[in-house]
């Protein structure tokens, strides 16, 4: 059996977007199923289009998400991508070869004697269906007319065809030679068009399986015409169902993103150091594309696992699914041939269930840059702040889904201060009896030689018992006078963080609060 040779091939008109990467996740795991290759080309043909900016995202969130390719330029270390704007010589010569071959023509016709074609047919109520001029003439006269004046070049469409693939997700397809007007592959300036050059490109990369979004099978009937008149050999063809927007029939599109940045987006962003501003201006910076949850501290493991699920499915059960029982049980077969819809609920819920088997050591490792970002550790951190935020991770327990949420838990044990929510103190530190119940257990936390938490959980529990006193009010109490929220960590881990000495001074500070 040949080999299988699958290929992505982006165009930089906008970031990397989730139903671009789902569909090159698929198109990777075919060839890694099969011990195949993966090839990564730019379609940046349309020049007027292409955002130079945008080329690194797309570059950075595949090395990011661990989607590798097998060929390119060698470029100071790993493959580069392939890039059609530097190839564009070979569609130049495989034009020339069709028009020798009698199966293209040059076309000198304007654009209002095209337009003048397609009003006509508008009035007659006909589809509009280019033969051009110079169809009929031979090839010798083709060459000559073109090389005299340079102008578009059309593919010749043959007539009374019945043009057909079998799409490994969609089945049979078919369409009809006499309603595809024959298609520029060549424009003035030389450059090709992308049906023309992702033709030329497959074949010469060998290329055994396209795996593309279905907005693509609409390029297709022009793409099988150009292998015939080449004759190249076919590759499968297999179009992946677009992606809805969450909770919607619509296709998640690039071209409808900025309703995407909610005032729960931008709250997320600006959490992690993103100002408004900055985001404004910043297509990346969107539930719709990859860099979104890179920003905010996802597993790009638990990211894969969601993209992978989104249509496809291995069995009727398994939502969990590890990169390498995808690589080895991943087939078109099982790809849905409806739309999936996006769910970042769903999404996160994945996100976490991989944040909980993570060792601690790189939980520590990727909460560490947030830390920094926002100002709690310095850049160089020291061994004690290090220690530090290994204990709150390891407090926090599977409450950390993604490495940002270390923002709001990690913060209180690396402020000098807690930043006291006053509703928070009002309800749970000034609340009639506990300010002295708090001064009272204060002693008893004093007395302690064995500040851990088992320690002071048992000191407290003994406490209340002796007293009778509200084991919850107490507890509430320490949690907001010692961190200043409600939420976080168990009381008794956030006291053994922040140490006897530290957590007496806060105690303090509350009660001093509340006293003014």
């Amino acid at each position: 059996m040949a080999e299988i040779r699958t290929r992505f091939a982006p165009s930089p008109t906008g970031y990397l977007h989730i139903g671009g990467v789902r569909t090159a996740l698929f198109s990777w795991l075919v060839a890694r199923q099969a011990g195949g290759k993966f090839i990564l080309r730019i379609d940046d043909t349309d020049s007027e289009r292409n955002k130079v900016e945008a080329l690194q995202p797309i570059l950075d969130g595949f090395r990011w998400l661990g989607i590798d390719w097998d060929e390119g330029p060698e470029i100071d270390g790993p493959f580069a991508p392939y890039y059609q704007s530097q190839r564009n010589h070979l569609y130049v010569d495989a034009a020339s070869q069709l028009l020798a071959a009698g199966k293209a023509y040059p076309c000198y016709m304007t654009t209002d004697e095209i337009k003048a074609e397609r009003d006509a047919s508008e009035k007659a109520k006909k589809p509009y269906v280019h033969r051009g001029k110079h169809r009929q003439s031979t090839p010798d006269d083709c060459l000559k007319l073109y090389n005299e004046k340079k102008t578009a070049i059309r593919l010749k469409v043959p007539d009374d065809e019945l043009i057909k693939i079998n799409d490994l997700i969609r089945g049979d397809v078919e369409w009809q030679s006499n309603l595809i007007g024959d298609p520029i592959i060549l424009r003035p300036d030389g450059r090709a068009l992308y049906n023309f050059a992702t033709v030329i490109d497959d074949v010469g990369m060998q290329i055994s399986h396209v795996i593309r979004a279905a907005e693509h099978l609409s390029n297709t009937p022009v793409q099988v015409l150009v292998y015939l008149a080449l004759g190249a050999p076919m590759p499968f063809f297999a179009h992946v169902p677009v992606v809805n927007e969450p909770n919607s029939k619509k296709k998640l599109s690039k071209r409808d993103m900025k309703k995407f940045v909610t005032s729960d987006v931008l709250k997320k962003l600006n959490a992690v150091g993103w100002t408004n501003e900055q985001i404004e201006i910043r297509d990346d910076l969107n539930p719709a594309t990859v860099s979104f949850y890179k920003e905010l501290g996802y597993l790009p493991e638990g990211l894969v696992n969601y993209l992978a699920r989104l249509g496809w499915s291995l069995d009727d059960h398994s939502e969990i699914i590890l990169l390498k029982e995808m690589v080895a049980k991943f087939s078109l077969d099982r790809v849905n041939n409806a739309p999936a819809s996006f769910d970042p609920d769903k999404l996160f819920w994945v996100a976490g269930e991989y944040m909980k088997v993570l060792p601690l050591d790189k939980k520590v490792d990727g909460a560490l840059p947030f830390m920094q970002k926002a100002g709690f550790i310095n850049s160089v951190p020291s061994p004690v702040e290090l220690e530090t935020l290994r204990k709150v991770i390891d407090a926090t327990g599977d409450r950390l889904k993604i490495f940002s949420d270390i923002l709001p838990y990690g913060a209180p044990f690396f402020k000098a201060d807690p930043d006291y929510d006053l509703k928070s103190l009002a309800k749970r530190v000034a609340k009639e009896g506990v300010p002295e119940l708090l001064k009272t257990f204060s002693v008893s936390l004093h007395a302690l030689s064995d500040f851990s938490a088992a320690s002071i959980e048992t000191t407290l529990k003994d406490f209340c018992l002796a007293g009778n006193h509200n084991t919850g009010m107490l507890i509430h109490a320490l949690r907001v006078s010692t961190t200043g929220i409600e939420v976080g960590p168990g009381v008794f881990d956030c006291l053994y963080i922040l140490g006897k000495e530290e957590s007496l001074r806060r105690i303090n500070l509350a009660l001093d609060l509340i006293a003014k």
